[in-house]
C-alpha cells in the first residue's frame, strides 16, 4: 500500500497533474527555452534539481518556518539552489549557461517550484516531497521536449542542433519564433485535453481554480487553516439578508 502511494506521488506530475500541460504553470520558460531539444532538456534538468532540493529543505523546515513569512523563506531557499546551479553550469558547461541566459535565473520565481513548495512540501514528509519534486520535474522535462521537438524539427530543420539537409526546403521558420511556440503549445494542450476526456476524465472548460486538478487539495487546506474562500463567500451571502432585514426594520420604525 505504501509503495503504491509513493508511486502515485511520483507519477502524478508526469501526466495527471503535469505542471505545464495540465496545471498550465511555468509557461514563460517553457515557450522561451523550448526552441531546441538541447535547451529544453537543459532547462528541465536544472529546474528539476532545484525543485527536488527545495522541496526537501522546505519539508525539513516546515515546522520551523512561520506561516506569516513562508513565501519569502521559500524564495530564499529556492534562490540558494538556483545560484548553485548557475555557478556549476557557468564553471563546467558555459555553453548551456549562455544558451539558457536569463531564464536560468528566473527559476527562482518559477510558478511550478513555488507552487509545489506551498501545496505539497510544507504539508508532507521529506521522502514524499522529494518524490513529488522528481515527478513534477520529469513531467516538466517531457512537456518541454514535446513542445521543442516540432519547433526545432519543423521550424529550424534540426535535431539536437544537427542540421538536416532534407528539411532545408520544407521547414516552417515561423514555428521557431515566439508566435510559433504559442501555436505549438496550444495544440499540445488541446491534444492533452482530448486524451484526458477519452480516458474518462473531466473536460476542462476553463482554467480557473475550480477546474484545476489540485482544487480539492486547496479546499481542504483552506478549511484546515480557516481561510476557505467558499466559507467566506457563504458567510457573506448569509450576512446580506440579515443586514437587509435590519435596514428594513430601521426604516419601518422611522416611518
Amino acid at each position: 500500500m505504501a509503495k503504491n502511494k509513493k508511486l502515485s506521488i511520483l507519477l502524478r506530475g508526469i501526466i495527471e497533474e503535469n505542471p505545464v500541460l495540465i496545471l498550465v504553470l511555468g509557461t514563460c520558460p517553457s515557450i522561451a527555452t523550448a526552441t531546441s531539444l538541447q535547451s529544453a532538456v537543459s532547462m528541465g534538468i536544472a529546474a528539476t534539481i532545484v525543485l527536488v532540493c527545495s522541496n526537501v529543505v522546505i519539508s525539513l523546515l516546515r515546522k520551523i518556518i512561520p506561516d506569516t513569512v513562508r513565501i519569502p523563506c521559500y524564495i530564499v531557499i529556492i534562490a540558494t539552489f538556483v545560484t548553485a546551479v548557475q555557478l556549476l553550469l557557468q564553471a563546467f558547461l558555459p555553453a548551456i549557461y549562455e544558451m539558457l541566459g536569463v531564464y536560468l535565473a528566473l527559476i527562482v520565481v518559477n510558478c511550478i517550484i513555488l507552487g509545489r513548495a506551498e501545496m505539497f512540501a510544507r504539508k508532507n514528509p521529506v521522502g514524499d516531497s522529494a518524490l513529488d519534486g522528481l515527478g513534477m520535474g520529469i513531467g516538466f522535462i517531457l512537456a518541454l521536449i514535446v513542445i521543442a521537438f516540432p519547433r526545432e524539427f519543423l521550424g529550424s530543420g534540426k535535431i539536437w542542433g544537427i542540421t538536416l539537409d532534407f528539411m532545408e526546403n520544407v521547414k516552417i521558420p515561423v514555428l521557431a519564433t515566439p508566435a510559433g511556440g504559442f501555436f505549438i503549445y496550444g495544440i499540445v494542450i488541446a491534444v492533452m485535453n482530448k486524451l484526458t476526456e477519452k480516458k474518462g476524465g473531466v473536460k476542462r472548460k476553463s482554467f480557473d481554480c475550480e477546474s484545476c486538478p489540485s482544487a480539492a487539495i486547496c479546499k481542504k487546506a483552506g478549511k484546515a487553516e480557516g481561510t476557505c474562500q467558499g466559507a467566506e463567500n457563504t458567510a457573506s451571502t448569509q450576512e446580506q439578508p440579515t443586514n437587509a432585514a435590519n435596514e428594513d426594520g430601521v426604516k419601518g420604525g422611522n416611518a
